[in-house]
């Protein structure tokens, strides 16, 4: 009996609050003592004067930032990993990823601007290590940080892409993104200009609007229903039966659409008008 080739994808994952609960930032900060509203300060400023890409502000503290560079060490960024609290199913969704579905197989990474450390080992025995792209540091001879090598953050992480589907040999309307928020602009906008889908996984409006899909759960299994219906075609009832073969029968199933309005409040719009009649 013969076997139908499969058609390869590539599925490429944020991490931070994409694959987990928590930022990797927040976490570091806890664990080595520095205050997090301190990092978020400190994170937002950096955002709002676009000194950094978007997603790489952590990284840039890491490096540049006195406290940050005189506590943390590669093994703080390691323990950051194991004690980050991820969202569930992830083994499973990379084993159905890799195992393929109905003649579509995909390839399962991971493009972040975390430290490299914190994913590999968050998910040390799920995904394998060249399976991951985070950004990643140099250090001296004190453990402390010294440069970074590589930033997988805003262009970084199209440039990553690129090259996983050059060397992969993968057509680029066969590349799936999930990510939620604006880091993910680029490579989102990117991989929708060459028919890809993508997916968002949080509501923000940096990136809901850009994103073909967006889902909303804690399990990160919840990313199939979309492959399923857009990229193997399946219709919502094989879908349903397909989860609950897993022992995850859909309970809730909704598709919203927001529509959002900033409106100028009654008074000053009613002023206008006023000053407009005479």
């Amino acid at each position: 009996m013969s076997h139908k080739p499969l058609k390869r994808y590539i599925f490429a994952s944020d991490f931070d609050q994409t694959l987990t609960f928590n930022d990797s930032g927040y976490v570091l900060s806890e664990l080595v003592g520095i205050p997090t509203v301190e990092f978020e300060r400190k994170a937002q400023g950096m955002a709002k004067l676009n000194l950094v890409q978007q997603g790489a502000e952590l990284a840039y503290l890491l490096l540049h930032d006195p406290e940050f560079r005189a506590r943390v060490r590669q093994e703080h960024l390691r323990e950051v990993g194991k004690i980050i609290r991820l969202k569930e199913n992830i083994p499973l969704l990379y084993q159905v990823l890799k195992k393929g579905i109905d003649g579509h197989g995909f390839d399962f990474y991971v493009l972040s601007a975390s430290p490299v450390e914190v994913i590999q080992s968050a998910l040390e025995g799920v995904l394998p290590a060249d399976h991951i792209y985070g950004t990643e540091f140099e250090y001296g001879d004190s453990g402390e940080i010294e440069r970074i090598i590589r930033a997988t953050a805003g262009y970084g992480k199209v440039a990553v892409l690129d090259r996983l589907q050059i060397e992969r040999d993968i057509a680029p309307d066969h590349v799936v993104y999930v990510g939620d928020g604006s880091s993910d602009v680029h490579v989102m906008l990117h991989v929708n200009a060459r028919d890809g889908l993508t997916i968002a996984v949080s509501e923000s409006p940096h990136i809901s609007q850009i994103a073909k899909r967006t889902v909303l759960s804690t399990n990160a299994f919840a990313v199939m229903a979309p492959i399923l219906e857009e990229i193997v075609g399946w219709k919502r009832v094989r879908i349903r039966e397909f989860f609950e073969s897993y022992g995850m029968p859909i309970q809730e199933w909704e598709r919203v659409r927001t529509d959002r309005f900033t409106l100028r409040p009654a008074v000053a719009a009613a002023a206008s008008g006023a000053a407009d009649s005479q």
